[in-house]
């Protein structure tokens, strides 16, 4: 089934939000290296055959995910960065893997795939002639984990094995048709959108957090938070496309089968896709507001402290960085197509 809600669902909605999302507000700033970066993360797609031919012709060459990774982290050194954007690279390339024929209808041709790519990391390496996604993925891995410890890895391979569960069970909603609930949305679209790429953030800026800290009500308020805003952000950009290929998992679609909604009464579900997401920047904040007093309570060390105020400033910065990158990614529109006029504009009035 195509829910189709029409233009309401562009970048201009979350560009527009700022008087009710204050946190999205303040421009994120850009590594000073980013052009550098981009031929640096171009080069190694191409040579890994993640991208073939020209880039704009491609969704993910047009994404430019160094450009995210360099709003994400401006001022971190750029071989972190660097790794950063290829993470995001290989998985945009996964993604595109599993949306379309024939993983996207298939919940055990998912399961066939991440059996191929969790085998190859746990060898080490990847098999003779195997897909370009496996070769890359192991390179990944050695460069993101050579230096964080055992209980980091088992975080990051579970949250990979989440992230396989979540789009199987998609792929299998896909072929019976099922539009998810909003109950069941908002922990299936979370655990769908690479929740190992924030596990990430440790390796780039160097630290490790505890695993206590992790576990606590209101680090998982944040972290929890920001992935949602993220994720639906995302849905923003990306419904036009997922709504032509009759796919039902972003949250515009969602609202609208969840209450009855005319797909053409644009206004109500601009109205209802912001309000999801300023209630979700808020429920993010008022954790980070509160976590200093929490972080008194654990008894972290002045140098577990410093890793998690780290790692929160780059949580906070990830919303505003992400919503930027969607409006001069040229992922979500047709080849050869720069980013529409209006989102550029609007982006230049909030700066």
């Amino acid at each position: 089934m195509i829910i189709n809600v029409g233009q309401v669902v562009d970048i201009s909605l979350l560009l527009s939000m700022t008087d009710r999302a204050a946190p999205l507000a303040a421009p994120s700033a850009m590594h000073p290296e980013s052009w550098r970066l981009g031929a640096q993360v171009e080069a190694w797609a191409r040579g890994r055959g993640l991208v073939l031919g020209d880039p704009d012709t491609s969704p993910l060459g047009r994404a430019r995910c160094e450009r995210l990774a360099a709003r994400v982290f401006p001022t971190a050194e750029l071989p972190a960065v660097d790794l950063f954007a290829r993470w995001l690279t290989w998985t945009l390339a996964l993604d595109d893997t599993l949306d379309h024929p024939p993983l996207a209808d298939s919940g055990s041709a998912v399961h066939a795939l991440y059996d191929d790519l969790l085998r190859a990391m746990r060898r080490g390496h990847a098999r003779p002639g195997a897909r370009p996604l496996e070769a890359a993925l192991v390179e990944l891995w050695d460069a993101a984990s050579a230096n964080m410890s055992r209980e980091w890895r088992r975080r990051f391979m579970l949250h990979l094995e989440t992230h396989r569960d979540a789009c199987a069970e998609e792929a299998v909603n896909r072929r019976v048709r099922h539009v998810p609930t909003l109950a069941q949305y908002a922990p299936l679209r979370r655990r769908a959108c690479g929740p190992f790429l924030y596990d990430l953030l440790e390796p780039v800026l160097g630290v490790e957090l505890p695993a206590r800290l992790l576990r606590t009500p209101r680090w998982t308020t944040l972290a929890l938070g920001v992935a949602d805003i993220v994720a639906w952000s995302n849905d923003v950009a990306s419904h036009d496309l997922e709504a032509a290929r009759g796919d039902v998992h972003d949250l515009p679609a969602v609202l609208v089968r969840a209450h009855g909604l005319d797909p053409d009464d644009t206004a109500t579900i601009g109205h209802m896709v912001a309000d999801k997401i300023a209630d979700r920047v808020e429920d993010a904040w008022a954790a980070a507001r509160r976590l200093p007093e929490m972080l008194d309570r654990l008894e972290l060390t002045v140098a577990q402290r410093a890793a998690a105020a780290q790692v929160v400033k780059v949580l906070l910065d990830i919303p505003r960085a992400h919503v930027e990158w969607l409006a001069e990614s040229g992922r979500f529109g047709p080849p050869g197509e720069s980013p529409a006029p209006l989102r550029l504009d609007a982006l230049a009035s909030l700066r």
